[in-house]
C-alpha cells in the first residue's frame, strides 16, 4: 500500500526572496504545498545526482519574471511576433555571453533542453537513414545516442562503441575501427557517466579519416569548460551540444554552438524545423547564468567540483566501492557497490532512504548497475573536501542498513545538510 505524507508548511531552510510565496498560497495553496516540499526536500538531504545543482536567486528571478509571457517566435530582429524588442535584447545578450565564454563562433541559445539540443543537431547535419557512431547505451551514452524508445534510435542507423572493459576508459582503437568499417556520417563523443575528459584531438582525427562530422555532446562537462577545469571540445568539434543546468549551473535548458559555417544550418534547425517560440523567460536566465560563469568566482567554484570529486571518489575506494576508472577528472563518479554486497539499484535505494540522494549507472563490465554521483550542487552549498570524506563514510553506513538507515545516519545526514542551506533566505 503505498504510502503518502502531507507536505510540510514551512521549509526546514530559508526560500529564496525571489519567491512569491503568499501570492501562490492565496492563489493555488495545493501548487504551494508542493513547492514547500520540494524547498524542504532539497534543503534536508543530500543532491548528489550528478545532472542537478542550485541555481543562483538572479537566475531563478529572470525565471519567473515577466518574460515568461512574451511569444518570440524566431530569432531577433525577425520575429514572427510584434513586441519583441526587449526579449531580442535579452537573447543578444545571452548569444553573446554564451560564444564569448566558450570560445564558439556562433551560439544558438533556443534549445528548450539538451536533448532538443542534440536533436537541432542530427537535424542540421544528418538525413534519415545516416549511419552515426556514437558511445553505446550499456557504456555510458545518452538516449539521445540510439536509444531504440528515442527518435535517435529511430531515425538513423547507431553503432555504439564502448570502454575497455579492464580500464572502465574509452577504447579508442574500436572508435577508430568502427569508423573505418562503417563510415558513419556523424561521430558523437559525449557521455552521461564517463568521469574522464575525451580525447576530442584524436576523436576530430577519426572524424576527418573518415569524413565525418564531429559532435561532442558536453552535456555534463558544460560548467567545468566555462570555469577553466576541463578542457574544451570547442576548436574541434563542428557542433558541441550542452545544457545550461549541471555544473553550469543556470536554468534546465540546453544550448548549441558551433562555427560560422554551420550557424545558419544550426538556427534553421532550432527554429522553425525542431521548435516554436523561445521561453524567453528561460535565455534571460541563461543570459544570466553565462555572466556568472564568466566570473573568477565561478572558475573557482568549478575547479573545487573537481577537486571535491576528486577527494569523494578516493574516500569511496577506502569505504570498499570499487570506483570506475580509478577515480575522475570531472563532477562525475561512477562506483560499483558489489564489494560491499549489494547492486546499484539496491544501494541507491538505502542510500535515498537515508537521504543521500543519486542516481544508477552502467557498469562497464557484466552488465550490471553501479552508481552514479556527481559534486555540484554540494559545491554551490559551500561543501569542501572535509564534508567529503563525512558523505562516503555515511555512504558506508546507510548501504549496510538493510532496514533502513538508522536514526543516526539519517540524523547526520539532516546536520550536514543543514551547515550548508542551498539558499540563505
Amino acid at each position: 500500500m503505498p504510502v503518502t505524507t502531507a507536505p510540510p508548511t514551512a521549509p526546514a531552510t530559508p526560500l529564496p526572496t525571489y519567491a512569491d510565496l503568499p501570492a501562490l498560497r492565496r492563489q493555488d495553496p495545493e501548487i504551494a504545498d508542493v513547492v514547500l516540499g520540494e524547498a524542504a526536500r532539497q534543503g534536508d538531504t543530500l543532491q548528489l545526482i550528478a545532472a542537478e545543482n542550485f541555481t543562483s536567486p538572479a537566475v531563478l528571478a529572470a525565471l519567473g519574471s515577466p518574460l515568461a509571457n512574451k511569444y518570440a517566435e524566431g530569432y531577433p530582429g525577425a520575429r514572427h511576433h510584434g513586441g519583441c524588442e526587449l526579449v531580442d535584447a535579452a537573447e543578444r545578450i545571452a548569444r553573446e555571453r554564451a560564444a564569448a565564454l566558450f570560445g564558439a563562433g556562433h551560439a544558438n541559445v533556443q534549445p528548450h533542453s539538451g536533448s532538443s539540443a542534440v536533436l537541432a543537431a542530427y537535424a542540421a547535419l544528418l538525413r534519415p537513414g545516416d549511419t552515426v557512431l556514437a558511445m553505446g547505451l550499456a557504456h555510458g551514452g545518452h538516449l539521445t545516442h540510439g536509444s531504440p524508445a528515442n527518435f535517435s534510435g529511430h531515425w538513423f542507423d547507431f553503432v555504439g562503441y564502448g570502454l575497455d572493459p579492464r580500464t572502465g576508459l574509452i577504447d579508442y582503437d574500436q572508435v577508430r575501427a568502427l569508423a573505418r568499417e562503417h563510415r558513419p556520417r556523424a561521430i558523437v563523443c559525449g557521455s552521461i557517466s564517463y568521469p574522464r575528459h575525451p580525447d576530442y584531438a584524436l576523436f576530430r582525427d577519426i572524424a576527418d579519416e573518415t569524413d565525418a562530422y564531429l559532435i561532442v555532446d558536453a552535456a555534463h562537462p558544460a560548467g567545468l569548460i566555462a570555469g577553466g577545469a576541463a578542457p574544451s571540445p570547442v576548436p574541434y568539434a563542428d557542433v558541441v551540444c550542452a545544457t545550461t543546468h549541471k555544473v553550469l549551473r543556470g536554468p534546465r535548458g540546453g544550448m548549441i554552438l558551433c562555427g560560422a559555417r554551420l550557424a545558419e544550418r544550426i538556427d534553421r534547425a532550432v527554429f522553425p524545423f525542431t521548435q516554436g517560440g523561445a521561453q524567453m523567460n528561460a535565455v534571460a536566465a541563461k543570459a544570466v547564468a553565462f555572466g556568472e560563469a564568466a566570473t573568477p568566482a565561478f572558475a573557482a567554484y568549478a575547479h573545487q567540483v573537481v577537486a571535491n570529486a576528486r577527494v569523494l571518489a578516493g574516500a569511496l575506494e577506502a569505504e570498499g566501492f570499487a570506483v570506475l576508472t580509478g577515480g575522475t577528472d570531472t563532477h562525475l563518479i561512477g562506483a560499483d557497490p558489489a564489494p560491499l554486497g549489494l547492486d546499484g539499484h539496491t544501494a541507491r535505494t538505502r542510500l535515498a532512504a537515508a537521504g543521500l540522494v543519486l542516481d544508477t549507472c552502467a557498469l562497464p563490465r557484466g552488465g550490471g548497475r553501479g552508481i552514479r554521483l556527481g559534486t555540484a550542487a554540494l559545491t554551490t552549498q559551500g561543501m569542501g573536501e572535509r564534508e567529503m570524506a563525512e558523505i562516503a563514510a555515511l555512504f558506508t553506513l546507510a548501504v549496510r542498513e538493510p532496514d533502513g538507515p538508522s536514526r543516526r545516519v539519517r540524523t547526520e545526514v539532516h546536520e550536514l545538510a543543514g551547515r550548508f542551506p542551498p539558499y540563505q533566505g
